[in-house]
């Protein structure tokens, strides 16, 4: 495993066929970076990165993402190996040798989700977050809110145990929308911290504001762009139930004088 993106790393074809990645993702064209992942895997069949750069700029239909997205599993897993997965067990991401596979089973996880095959999505998300407990993919934010659209409740609840120290935004309105379907004491007080992480949540759900996504595929904490994307994921959970985005507004509609009021102070 130590030549695997380590020392040397023309010697190795994996090694190279990554270095070639990167300078796919540096390229302004398309067809250059199509061009160039194609050269990856004309060094290594392993290198799932360029399977990832296909499924995302090249694929024509959500079948041919899922292809390419299968592909680079299947390579990252075995570029890997049965030793690579037992060393870095726990701690994935956390090591470059392992980024290339995580990308393409989190994209194969959003591709089968697309086509409807929801648990077969949710089994590989859940099995991402035990190969990496820390979650920098931020995959928790996915799962939950396709908990929330199945309506799976238990499996919902222990996610957000699972993560019960997470500020985030998503997090935390999340946990005020289960809150509120169980009428829990504490679910306004979850709205307001919800509001705190970011106040344009209940603007956009309500109407009252538009739907802003980011234009370069990053996402502003507390910014407009950070409301969207939680709303693309978990907007209809919130419209399904019956009087939440009324409470949520009305909650938080006094939120921004007082906090105002504590600036001036």
């Amino acid at each position: 495993m130590a030549g695997l993106f380590g020392g040397g790393r023309g010697s190795d074809p994996t090694n190279a066929a990554q270095d070639i990645m990167y300078e796919a993702w540096e390229a302004t064209s398309r067809s250059k970076r199509i061009a160039l992942a194609r050269k990856a895997l004309k060094v290594s069949p392993l290198c799932a990165d360029a399977y990832v750069l296909l499924a995302e700029e090249e694929a024509g239909s959500v079948e041919e993402v899922l292809d390419n997205y299968q592909k680079g599993v299947a390579a990252g897993e075995e570029a890997l190996g049965p030793e690579g997965f037992e060393e870095y067990a726990g701690h994935f991401w956390g090591f470059l040798e392992t980024r290339p596979y995580m990308r393409a089973r989190a994209g194969l996880a959003a591709a089968l989700w697309r086509l409807g095959q929801h648990q077969e999505a949710i089994d590989h998300y859940q099995a991402m977050l035990e190969l990496n407990p820390n979650d920098n993919q931020g995959i928790r934010y996915v799962l939950a809110g396709h908990f929330l659209a199945r309506d799976e409740i238990k499996a919902l609840k222990k996610l957000l145990k699972r993560y019960e120290d997470d500020c985030a935004a998503a997090w935390l309105y999340t946990r005020a929308l289960l809150a509120f379907r169980e009428n829990d004491p504490g679910a306004e007080k979850l709205a307001e911290e919800a509001w705190l992480a970011n106040s344009h949540v209940p603007g956009v759900l309500s109407g009252k504001q538009p739907l802003v996504a980011s234009m370069d595929g990053y996402i502003t904490l507390g910014g407009e762009d950070e409301a969207a994307n939680y709303i693309e994921e978990n907007g209809q959970a919130w419209q399904a139930t019956p009087g939440a985005i009324e409470w949520l507004t009305g909650v938080t509609a006094s939120l921004l004088p007082k906090r105002a009021r504590r600036v001036a102070s």
